[in-house]
C-alpha cells in the first residue's frame, strides 16, 4: 500500500514538473491560429456554457423585447459594435472574424455554426460582462446601460429571420452608435456607416485593399 501511494505521489510530481516546464518554458502555444486540443476545447466550452447559465439565472427579462423601438435602437449599436465579429444578414464572412479564435458565433444565422442561440437572459449577461480570452468585450464597462443592452438583445432575437433589406432598413432608421445617454455623434456613427453600405450577397461583402495592394473581402 505504501509503495502504491508513493507511486501516485511520484506520478503527480512528474506531471506537475512537466506542466511547469511547458508553462514557464513557453511551450504552450497561445497563437490564435492554432486550435486547442479537442479535450481542452471541450472543457473550456463546457465551463463557458455552465458559467453563463449559472450567472444568467435570476435575471429578469423585460416583457417588451419584441417592441420595434427596442429593435430599432439595438440595430444601430449592433452595426457599429457587433457586426464585424458576429456578421449581419447577407454577409458571408468578415476579415476580423476569420482571425479570431474561438470563432465568434454567426448571430445573423442562428445555429448555422453549431452554436445554439443564447436565451435572452444569457445574451444579456454575455453582452454586459463579456467572456475572458475570447475577444468578447464587457460592454457594460464600455458605457452601455442595462437598457441599451436589452435593446441589443431585442435585435438579436429578431436578427436570424431578417433579410438584407430589412436589416439595412432597421440600421438606417436607428440612432446609430448611441448608448449610455450619449448622443450618437459622440461615438462612431453606425447609421452613417450603414447608409453607404455597398450591395452584398451571401458570398461575402465588398472588397477592400490592404497596404500591400492585395484585395481582401470583409
Amino acid at each position: 500500500m505504501k509503495s502504491f501511494i508513493s507511486g501516485i505521489v511520484f506520478a503527480a510530481l512528474v506531471a506537475i514538473g512537466g506542466g511547469a516546464v511547458m508553462l514557464f518554458g513557453g511551450f504552450v502555444n497561445v497563437a490564435a491560429d492554432e486550435p486547442h486540443h479537442p479535450l481542452v476545447f471541450s472543457l473550456l466550452d463546457t465551463a463557458r456554457e455552465r458559467a453563463i447559465a449559472h450567472h444568467a439565472d435570476g435575471i429578469t427579462v423585460p416583457a417588451d423585447l419584441d417592441d420595434s423601438e427596442r429593435v430599432r435602437k439595438g440595430a444601430g449599436n449592433y452595426a457599429a459594435m457587433c457586426a464585424d465579429c458576429h456578421l449581419s444578414p447577407g454577409v458571408g464572412e468578415s476579415e476580423i472574424r476569420l482571425g479570431l479564435y474561438p470563432t465568434p458565433p454567426n448571430l445573423a444565422r442562428a445555429g448555422e455554426d453549431g452554436a445554439a442561440p443564447l436565451a435572452p437572459a444569457e445574451a444579456f449577461w454575455v453582452i454586459k460582462h463579456g467572456i475572458k480570452a475570447s475577444g468578447m468585450p464587457a460592454w457594460g464597462r464600455g458605457g452601455m446601460t442595462d437598457d441599451d443592452i436589452w435593446n441589443l438583445v431585442a435585435l438579436l432575437k429578431a436578427l436570424p429571420v431578417m433579410g438584407v433589406a430589412e436589416y439595412r432598413a432597421w440600421v438606417n432608421s436607428s440612432d446609430g452608435h448611441a448608448h449610455g445617454g450619449q448622443p450618437a455623434d459622440e461615438h462612431e456613427h453606425g447609421h452613417d456607416r450603414a447608409v453607404d453600405m455597398p450591395a452584398q450577397d451571401h458570398e461575402g461583402p465588398a472588397a477592400h485593399t490592404h497596404d500591400e495592394g492585395t484585395p481582401h473581402a470583409h
